[in-house]
């Protein structure tokens, strides 16, 4: 068994194979064009044969185009989280920091974990986190705008600054920009200009969310029945995932998602866990939406959950945690169904 593990980044990627027992067999860089990945995939088939395996970085933005070149090459590929890098490369030998020692030690994490997320083709899944990342990015922009018009009205009359949150709303700009015409001054004018970025946004905002949820609907019909997911957490957590045929197990899409606990027991304290501060956290948020929205909604089975673990004993916190993990499973499994459904292909086998 040969595993060649990557290193990205922008320019180039830096790649090193190492044998079943990780020690390092050779190295090459390349350029980060489809070219330069043809020529690593050919430098590793004619050293080491066709049984490869890849271990790449799982940085969505630099290493997607290389995932594709190497799944349309028919490889084997696994994708290892960064802080799973580091920590094989903090437990090395090898001193220091440089692309081949980070390739090196991405190449001994997919050694030591076997069960790392096999990367696939989903574009569905790309498409939605594509078009949700476009959306966040438009609202962080308008909001900047927002502040900027408050302090601006602030200023002309402080009584006059609209309401928090009334600023996605027509008719509370369409006050405001009637108010704002009669003002005179430098400070109105561009009052006025902002508020004009502040409808074009909005009106972007707003297209944006009708094609997301036309094509979550599309991609996961049944993930929108579980009480508390509207459409953009829904096209979060199809996003996020990047395929569900790519995890062996619920236990590992939680684990992927950051709501599995993990130990922290020593001696007499057998059996203590606490939450983790890894995995995703765009799912771990888009999980605690969730799980905060069937709180607050009556006779909900996630609510009788919550309360159940808080009757017995949990504080508020861990219910909580617990409610996350629960939902993590639910998910799993929802998902595994519109995979079926949508693409007509077979369930991912469980562990």
């Amino acid at each position: 068994m040969v595993v060649v593990g990557a290193d990205v980044h922008k320019r180039t990627h830096t790649f090193v194979a190492v044998d079943d027992v990780g020690r390092k067999l050779a190295e090459i860089t390349v350029p980060t064009t489809t070219v330069g990945h043809q020529k690593a995939i050919r430098w590793a088939r004619s050293a080491f044969g066709t049984g490869l395996t890849w271990g790449i970085e799982d940085c969505r933005q630099m290493s997607a185009r290389l995932e594709r070149d190497l799944l349309t090459a028919d490889q084997h590929v696994v994708r290892v989280p960064a802080k799973l890098m580091a920590h094989a490369r903090a437990s090395a030998r090898t001193r220091g920091k440089s692309d081949p020692i980070d390739a090196l030690a991405v190449a001994r994490a997919v050694l030591r974990e076997p069960d790392l997320p096999v990367a696939s083709h989903d574009e569905q899944s790309r498409e939605l986190k594509l078009l949700t990342d476009r959306r966040e990015d438009l609202v962080k922009i308008r909001t900047g705008m927002i502040n900027r018009l408050r302090w601006r009205i602030h200023e002309l009359e402080p009584g006059r600054e609209p309401k928090p949150r009334s600023m996605d709303q027509a008719n509370h700009r369409a006050a405001l920009r009637a108010w704002l015409t009669g003002q005179p001054g430098t400070v109105a004018e561009f009052a006025l200009d902002e508020l004009t970025d502040i409808d074009r946004l909005t009106e972007q905002i707003n297209q944006l969310a009708k094609r997301i949820g036309k094509a979550t609907a599309a991609a996961a019909p049944t993930l929108l029945e579980i009480p508390g997911c509207g459409e953009l957490t829904a096209a979060k957590i199809v996003g996020e995932t990047a395929g569900i045929a790519r995890f062996r197990s619920e236990a590992a899409y939680a684990r992927h998602t950051g709501v599995a606990p993990i130990p922290v027991w020593s001696g007499s304290t057998n059996g203590r866990v606490r939450m983790t501060r890894t995995g995703n956290r765009q799912l771990n948020c888009a999980l605690h939406r969730i799980a905060i929205t069937q709180i607050r909604m009556p006779d909900n089975r996630g609510q009788i959950y919550y309360r159940k673990r808080l009757a017995a004993g949990d504080t508020k916190r861990e219910a909580l945690r617990c409610l996350k993990r629960r939902l993590a499973r639910t998910v799993f499994n929802t998902l595994k169904t519109d995979h079926a459904t949508t693409t007509g292909g077979e369930l991912p086998a469980a562990a």
